[in-house]
């Protein structure tokens, strides 16, 4: 299967630049995500961690039956 992707491929000029476009970006990514991450105030992460278990009285309970 991979002989037929790399036959359609190399008959495009320029295909060579494609997976390092690709990986720059994810490298782009993943070091902005890290920044982000790191930038985030600890108080919003502490919020952020705390919502699954708070209570909420306002919503509806819901029943499977």
């Amino acid at each position: 299967m991979l002989r037929f992707i790399k036959h359609n491929l190399a008959s495009i000029d320029g295909v060579e630049i494609y997976p390092i476009i690709s990986l720059l970006l994810f490298f782009l990514v993943f070091i902005a995500m890290i920044v982000l991450v790191i930038k985030l105030p600890k108080r919003k992460i502490d919020m952020a961690s705390q919502l699954p278990l708070e209570n909420d009285n306002n919503s509806k309970e819901i029943t499977h039956e």
